[in-house]
């Protein structure tokens, strides 16, 4: 029984008959039967990853924060992506299902109805969950953990309305999401605090990828709307977007200054040095991992939302008098 108890790293047993223990099972080769451990416990040791795509590069951090910190714990990871299709969220959670993980850490696929018969599912089984971002009215019975988007958007504005911008446009990400809902109500609470009238003729529809933000960038060129900055919700949005300006003979920050959201690897490291917000993701990995924990030892939890600084980098600066035109 001791041996036993040892190889599974039971606390009732003495550091040194345990360290002694299983040097000489490592020696002779030992290697544990997982699966007879799993029909005895009843637990799997693995646990789910849902995430919107591994392509994103703000999800790399993120992924990795958590694997690491549940590898401690000794969980493996299974990881899933679901391209932000509810179709594939739930093929994804039903396999997680018949897998019989220990619990699920999920990134939702946001959707317009207050009620989703998976997540109700979930729910029903009572497998523990962690939410990676904001609840919504189908996902609001589980604990999420989030930055938190708005006052980190309206400390972007604040930057900028700081520096002497009047006429901000903004970029926004899909609106069915809350965090890209957040970061319009920051941005839009910064201007009123300034007595600035909220002008939806500069908000711009931009999605998430470099590609939209550059689409976005030339509807806000088309419609001359004499802004001096672009706050824009996404890192790659800012990209695409500036990518686009510069190459028309834009300025940055001389004509226009332009800020992101995310602070991935490249914002850093772009043409020109991009001012965003740090989402603190190594972080918030070890808060979901965490409060996963708790969860799987029977304890309550709540939501938790962490601050996200803001980096200012080269691409904002005070605006010229004059609205700007390309190269001037």
């Amino acid at each position: 029984m001791t041996v036993s108890k040892a190889l599974r790293d039971k606390p009732d047993v003495s550091p040194a008959t345990k360290k002694r223990l299983q040097e000489l099972a490592r020696q002779m080769g030992y290697v544990p039967n997982v699966s007879a451990q799993q029909l005895r416990t009843g637990d799997t040791r693995l646990l789910g990853l849902v995430i919107s795509a591994t392509s994103n590069p703000v999800n790399a951090r993120l992924m990795m924060a958590i694997e690491e910190q549940a590898r401690e714990l000794g969980y493996d990871l299974l990881l899933a992506q679901t391209l932000n299709r509810t179709e594939r969220e739930e093929s994804t959670l039903r396999r997680f299902i018949e897998r019989r993980v220990d619990g699920i850490f999920l990134s939702p696929v946001y959707r317009m109805e207050r009620t989703a018969p998976i997540y109700q599912d979930l729910e029903r089984r009572r497998i523990p969950v962690v939410l990676l971002g904001s609840r919504a009215p189908f996902c609001e019975r589980f604990p999420a953990i989030e930055t938190d988007d708005a006052a980190a958007s309206e400390e972007t504005t604040r930057h900028l309305l700081q520096l002497g911008h009047r006429r901000i446009a903004f970029f926004a990400g899909p609106l069915v999401s809350p965090s890209m809902q957040d970061r319009l109500n920051g941005y839009r609470r910064a201007l009123r605090e300034a007595d600035l009238p909220a002008d939806d003729t500069l908000v711009f529809n931009a999605g998430s990828t470099i590609e939209e933000g550059g689409s976005a960038a030339l509807q806000f060129l088309s419609e001359q709307t004499g802004a001096t900055a672009i706050q824009c919700s996404h890192d790659l949005v800012a990209i695409g977007a500036a990518n686009v300006l510069l190459n028309q003979g834009f300025k940055i920050p001389g004509d226009l200054s332009i800020t992101g959201f995310g602070n991935i690897l490249a914002a850093e490291h772009f043409r020109v040095p991009l001012t965003t917000v740090r989402q603190p993701k190594l972080r918030l990995g070890a808060v979901a991992v965490e409060t996963m924990a708790r969860l799987l030892r029977g304890e309550q939890v709540s939501s938790q939302r962490l601050a996200a600084p803001l980096e200012i980098r080269a691409s904002t600066a005070p605006p010229k008098a004059v609205a700007p035109a390309p190269g001037a």
